[in-house]
């Protein structure tokens, strides 16, 4: 598949989001955070939902027509997804200035409850909306949404311990050490992701693809003088070098570079902050190759353009 930038994005940048206020959600239950804190962190978390849902816009022909994106919502993931995201932005945004205004805190708590039980459904959605496809064999797996969640998870935390290091240190090392683990989990289970995908054998051959029973076929071209929306959407055009040069960037930026900075000096901020965005870094490429490695069954047709 063509690794979408605007996907890559939404993707990254709402997981974080989440991350950071179910981060937030924990340390209002059972920590003792002063309100600036959990003001700036909901603000930093609606900051990175919001951008995700504007990222989102970029690969929509017709933008104005983005409601329409909900009307499915019955049979599609992606619906669910355009109708949770927004409330659960509206409710982070709410719980933000509950604590600015020192809301009771029975409305405190049914926000909390509220918006963690949307940030786990939009995890869900997110990583259904490619789990469900069977045809891609890379995606249709039980490891797609807990892999999405996870990492979205661990950039969250890192986020919160960055953000209590600037504005309530006394929290910044319990956050580093709770990302440090979430950081780990994550990258085991994208380990074993990468080890599932490659074992898996195509189901398709080039004589289902265009339904001829031979023994030998060798397609000599397209069909036509250049490339299609075919071969542009389904394939990423980048050579095997540089797939596999965005994997090992990945597999390093997402949790060994970040988990020695979290080590380090738990409570530096510049190092923490510099942790969030060396994994954020990773989480771009980590999604890229996502994409790249889905191996979509229509380029065993469309393998040649001339």
């Amino acid at each position: 598949m063509r690794p979408a930038l605007s996907v890559l994005l939404l993707t990254t940048l709402i997981g974080a989001g989440q991350g950071l206020y179910l981060a937030l959600v924990a340390l209002d239950v059972f920590g003792d955070a002063s309100p600036r804190l959990l003001v700036a962190g909901a603000a930093l978390s609606v900051a990175l939902l919001v951008g995700g849902l504007g990222a989102s816009f970029l690969h929509l022909g017709r933008p104005e027509r983005a409601w329409r994106s909900a009307a499915m919502w019955r049979t599609s993931w992606l619906s669910r997804e355009v109708i949770v995201l927004p409330a659960l932005i509206a409710v982070v945004f709410a719980w933000g200035i509950a604590h600015h205004f020192g809301l009771s805190r029975d409305a405190i708590v049914g926000l909390d409850i509220a918006g963690a039980l949307l940030a786990v459904a939009l995890f869900i959605c997110t990583g259904m909306i490619y789990a469900c496809l069977r045809f891609l064999q890379e995606w249709h797996t039980a490891l797609t949404p807990i892999n999405y969640a996870a990492l979205g998870c661990a950039s969250g935390l890192t986020a919160a311990a960055a953000l209590a290091a600037w504005l309530q240190p006394a929290f910044a090392h319990p956050y580093a050490a709770v990302a440090l683990l979430v950081g780990l989990l994550a990258y085991v289970m994208r380990l074993a992701a990468l080890a599932r995908n490659a074992r898996l054998r195509p189901k398709s051959t080039l004589a289902t693809a265009i339904g001829v029973k031979h023994p030998r076929i060798v397609q000599i071209a397209q069909g036509a003088m250049g490339g299609s929306f075919n071969t542009r959407e389904f394939f990423h055009g980048r050579p095997r070098e540089v797939v596999r040069a965005v994997r090992w960037i990945f597999l390093a930026l997402v949790f060994p570079v970040p988990g020695v900075l979290l080590v380090l000096r738990p409570e530096s901020a510049p190092l923490l902050t510099a942790a969030f965005l060396v994994q954020f870094a990773g989480l771009l490429a980590e999604r890229w190759y996502f994409f790249a490695d889905a191996r979509h069954p229509q380029n065993l047709y469309y393998q040649a353009i001339s």
